[in-house]
């Protein structure tokens, strides 16, 4: 299964719910980099990947965006063979 990391914060529900559909995938570990705690990873976050908002979700090398784009690539039948791509 694929690397996933993702950029979070400590009350976001967004994160929370993106967490779910990815263990419910079959995700054991999730790479959680805490923003609200470590200002220099917020700055790494956006520089990477344009955005402000979390989640920020990368699964192996692809930038998957948000929640909402997690879900969208769900419905499309994408995330399980990203997920199971080396």
């Amino acid at each position: 299964m694929s690397h996933v990391k993702m950029y979070t914060t400590a009350v976001c529900p967004y994160c929370v719910r993106a967490k779910q559909i990815l263990k419910a995938k079959g995700v054991t570990e999730i790479e959680e980099i805490r923003i609200d705690t470590l200002p220099e990873a917020r700055e790494h976050m956006m520089s990477i990947t344009g955005r402000r908002t979390v989640p920020q979700i990368f699964i192996g090398q692809t930038h998957v965006g948000g929640c909402d784009d997690l879900m969208a690539l769900d419905a499309k039948g994408g995330l399980v063979p990203l997920l199971q791509s080396a």
